[in-house]
């Protein structure tokens, strides 16, 4: 497991800030599941609330309606290839986690695993909004505890120096960048 500072609450929308891909992770009825989002953003500071769409079709919506929770992982460049992977699979279809080699760690205070590797952690609580979700497959949710890589992220701020970890940011078409530099990803 990688390491992991707490990030105070307070500054847990400065995770998210930025504007990161992120993996949603989710888990319900003994079923856990991830899946990557591009549209996701922080919304309030205190108490820190986050935004993020996920759309109806997937089975990540299907946890995250039956737990009210789950959780947000900010993957880096060296996460890309398995994070192409779990947006284009379904987790009907296949246990993302061990098919792609990802490796969890227990989250504090919600049952959706955090994925090791990542630079910061969002634990977040479902805000019941059913219209929304309906009409718009968005979903708000209270962070209730947030964690970063200190490699990354310092004294409440993301430390992207030359040669770190740096978030990445899905364009379209498997093509990624990361903060400071461009690339893409093969499937």
């Amino acid at each position: 497991m990688s390491h992991r500072i707490a990030v105070e609450l307070s500054k847990a929308y400065r995770l998210l800030n930025h504007g990161p891909t992120v993996l949603v992770s989710s888990a319900y009825d003994g079923t856990v599941n991830v899946m990557a989002a591009a549209w996701s953003m922080p919304l309030d500071f205190s108490p820190p609330k986050v935004a993020v769409v996920i759309d109806r079709n997937t089975w990540t919506r299907r946890l995250v309606e039956g737990s009210g929770e789950f959780a947000l992982n900010v993957p880096s460049r060296e996460f890309a290839q398995q994070t192409l992977a779990v947006g284009s699979r379904s987790g009907r279809d296949v246990n993302k986690f061990n098919e792609y080699g990802i490796t969890t760690s227990a989250a504090e205070k919600i049952a959706a695993p955090l994925i090791n590797g990542c630079l910061g952690w969002l634990e977040c609580r479902v805000i019941p909004e059913p219209h929304i979700q309906e009409r718009y497959d968005l979903f708000l949710a209270e962070v209730i505890a947030a964690w970063a890589d200190p490699a990354a992220f310092a004294e409440g701020h993301w430390s992207f120096n030359d040669g770190g970890p740096r978030s990445i940011h899905y364009i379209a078409g498997g093509n990624f960048f990361e903060t400071g530099e461009s690339f893409d990803v093969k499937k």
